[in-house]
């Protein structure tokens, strides 16, 4: 299958994974409603709490998780794929795990990622943010089998690390996602300028679902939900409202574009031979 019509939910979550799964489900019932076949959320689509002592209270394990439970039956309900961008799932070492789950039309999970690099740093406006007090990084990659080919799982603050990306794109990945509750600072900056970067560097689609707008404790998300192909073309940006986008992949613009430009079979090893000149 060459032509996939995906959709990004753009929300703005809260700390109440009820009020979440009830606004989020609506939004891909009306992606589905016009002929989305793959859906995708943002990051922490079932619940954004700035607190670590409520997110570690609230969240769930993955056996008992009440979002994913919702979602895998929506999933089932409107025969679609979906990626739940990640939800906050409790480990038995009293943490939690970022973790995206892909879902196929049958409500089975197909393939389960944990992000890897953790969001610890302080921005222009003073904002301090160190995730992993409260979540355990992920240690391995994830690629995923579609009807449409493979596709890579990764999260958010992953994208600022381009290996990453480029191991995905070489063991097959022709779409790569990036849900994401990017801040508003670093949005601003970095947001489009990155993720039209990965699509390049790599001749693959970026389809990338964000948080938008005010949560608790004044935390401003960037919002911005954004489509872009393999040559960097943006196909749909969500701007800054509470919605979704789609748009219509040709998958085979992922191999034409690879054969104009295949620079993944280009790459040289050079680290063991580096030096100060």
């Amino acid at each position: 299958m060459s032509n996939l019509k995906v959709a990004c939910i753009q929300t703005n979550s809260k700390s109440d994974p009820n009020i979440n799964i009830r606004e989020v489900s609506s939004l891909i019932r009306a992606a589905r409603s016009k002929g989305a076949e793959l859906i995708t959320t943002p990051e922490v689509v079932g619940m954004l709490e700035p607190n670590r002592e409520k997110a570690l209270n609230k969240a769930q394990p993955e056996n008992y998780h009440g979002v994913l439970r919702e979602f895998r039956a929506l999933s089932r309900d409107l025969a679609i794929w979906l990626l739940i961008g990640s939800i906050s799932i409790k480990l038995s070492n009293g943490k939690l795990a970022n973790r995206s789950f892909l879902i196929n039309p049958d409500g089975q999970i197909i393939a389960r990622y944990t992000k890897i690099h953790m969001f610890d740093v302080e921005v222009n406006d003073g904002s301090i943010y160190r995730e992993s007090a409260t979540y355990q990084p992920g240690t391995s990659a994830c690629l995923a089998r579609t009807p449409w080919g493979l596709v890579g799982l990764t999260v958010c603050y992953d994208i600022r690390f381009p290996a990453l990306y480029r191991d995905l794109a070489k063991a097959g990945a022709k779409i790569i996602f990036i849900p994401s509750a990017f801040t508003e600072v670093t949005g601003e900056a970095h947001w489009h300028i990155l993720q039209r970067a990965r699509a390049i560097e790599n001749g693959c689609f970026i389809v990338s679902a964000a948080q938008t707008g005010m949560h608790e404790q004044n935390r401003k998300t960037f919002g911005h939900s954004i489509i872009v192909d393999p040559w960097g073309n943006i196909l749909a940006d969500a701007d800054k409202d509470v919605g979704f986008i789609t748009a219509d992949l040709d998958l085979n613009l992922v191999d034409e574009v690879r054969k104009k430009i295949p620079s993944l079979t280009h790459d040289r090893e050079y680290s063991k031979s580096f030096k100060v000149c």
